[in-house]
């Protein structure tokens, strides 16, 4: 199973063991909000917080994969009744995300 199909079917039920599991111990997550970075340990209470007020994330599409990066994108959505199409990059090392980086352009509902 390639790192995307795991990716999406542990983002898409907010499975955050599942998604922890896919993080490399190195990991960093820049934030396309603030452009802070935040560590492997940060980014999975980020997920957690997330999962607990209700957001969601719709079907991840793969944009591009290879043995050193993913491209993803998907529609997601939030308790607020914003939605924003996120685009991702994420780096790969020993077949674990190292990097993500994430861009998002608002929709109107």
């Amino acid at each position: 199973m390639s790192v995307f199909e795991k990716l999406r079917a542990a983002a898409e039920s907010l499975d955050v063991a599942a998604y922890s599991n896919l993080m490399h111990d190195d990991c960093v997550f820049v934030r396309h909000q603030s452009g802070a970075m935040l560590n492997k340990t940060e980014m999975i209470g980020l997920l957690k917080s997330m999962k607990e007020a209700g957001a969601h994330f719709g079907t991840m599409r793969r944009i591009y994969e290879n043995d050193d990066i993913l491209v993803a994108h998907t529609v997601s959505d939030f308790p607020d009744g914003s939605r924003e199409a996120v685009l991702s990059s994420y780096l790969l090392k020993d077949g674990k995300v190292v990097r993500l980086e994430t861009g998002a352009t608002p929709l109107s509902a």
